[in-house]
């Protein structure tokens, strides 16, 4: 653990801590702490100085503990797991089990981050989250061989972080295709699918899961400037009851190794009434860019191998099977 996640987990009650404390206890001078609580800004952490009594954060953490995670783990899951890693600061979550071995076929590895400097999400863009306001979390996978319907696996994987969600009496989601969880009308976790191996198996998919909890809101407009969806919020107080980031973590694990398990032998199609019930943009009317040219109509719902139905002005509907969506009229 370095020092800085080390001061980290000294402020993380959100109580006052006072310099010469600080200093003790991480073997440093009291100027040395002072320079590393001015680089917490770096982290989207906000650190309140109380003169003559000492720091605090702006807000308490609840960080991420490997073994409460295990811990909370169905059977199934904890069964299937190869590892499980809870990393400070990282790169990004994905990038690092693409680096990794892939797990056996049926198996999986876990990385989870409190912050991620290289975090991505659709069409290049950033992931941005503080340090332990989201949940940063990636799932290594092997198929044996492909599967049916691997396009819609993230289509799949937002199935999995609702079903979460709901496990854990949260408030209700929608889905929106490709890769969206949205929590009225805002966005609640998105999620990249990388693919790696041969196209006749064995074939390795590494899921990712950002999912926003407390975003500050100057980060908020850094995240709707880069081109992305405003960030919904899930606070500590709504959170802490249910157990907090590490009960979610674990539920998320759980969902998603039992779909992936699911989608190795049946692939979409048992789940698209499911994304139907749920589907926040059947009958809007909507743009989808990123293709030979932009098509523009009625969302129809989804195919049962994950396809976005689109029926234009003449009634045709067209099958969009990958694409960057917004509402008509917006950017």
């Amino acid at each position: 653990m370095s020092t800085r996640e080390r001061l980290i987990e000294a402020l993380a009650d959100g109580g006052l801590h006072s310099g010469s404390l600080l200093a003790a206890r991480l073997g440093l001078s009291r100027s040395a702490v002072w320079k590393q609580l001015h680089r917490l800004g770096e982290l989207g952490l906000e650190v309140v100085s109380v003169p003559g009594r000492g720091y605090r954060l702006g807000e308490p953490l609840d960080l991420l503990q490997r073994e409460r995670i295990l811990a909370g783990l169905d059977a199934a899951a904890a069964q299937g797991c190869e590892s499980l890693d809870v990393a400070g600061v990282i790169g990004s979550t994905s990038a690092a089990l693409l680096a990794a071995p892939a797990p056996r076929p049926g198996c999986w590895r876990g990385q989870l981050a409190e912050h991620q400097t290289a975090g991505r999400g659709r069409r290049g863009r950033r992931w941005l989250s503080p340090y332990a306001g989201g949940l940063c979390l990636s799932l290594s996978w092997s198929f044996g061989s492909p599967p049916r319907d691997l396009p819609a696996l993230s289509l799949a994987a937002g199935i999995a972080v609702r079903r979460a969600l709901c496990a854990l009496g949260l408030p209700d989601a929608k889905l929106k295709w490709p890769n969206d969880v949205l929590l009225d009308g805002a966005k609640l976790a998105g999620i990249l699918v990388d693919v790696d191996g041969d196209a006749r198996g064995p074939l390795r998919v590494v899921i990712g899961v950002g999912l926003n909890l407390s975003i500050p809101a100057a980060m908020a407009r850094a995240i709707v400037e880069d081109g992305g969806v405003a960030p919904a919020q899930l606070d500590a107080a709504t959170l802490a009851p249910r157990g907090g980031r590490n009960a979610l973590a674990a539920e998320l694990i759980g969902k998603l190794h039992a779909m992936l398990a699911g989608f190795a032998g049946q692939g979409f199609a048992p789940l698209a009434e499911e994304w139907a019930r749920h589907d926040q943009l059947h009958g809007q009317a909507v743009v989808v860019s990123g293709t030979a040219a932009p098509i523009a109509g009625v969302a129809r719902g989804i195919a049962a191998d994950g396809a976005l139905l689109v029926e234009g002005p003449g009634g045709t509907t067209t099958a969009v099977y990958a694409g960057d969506l917004s509402l008509r009229g917006t950017a």
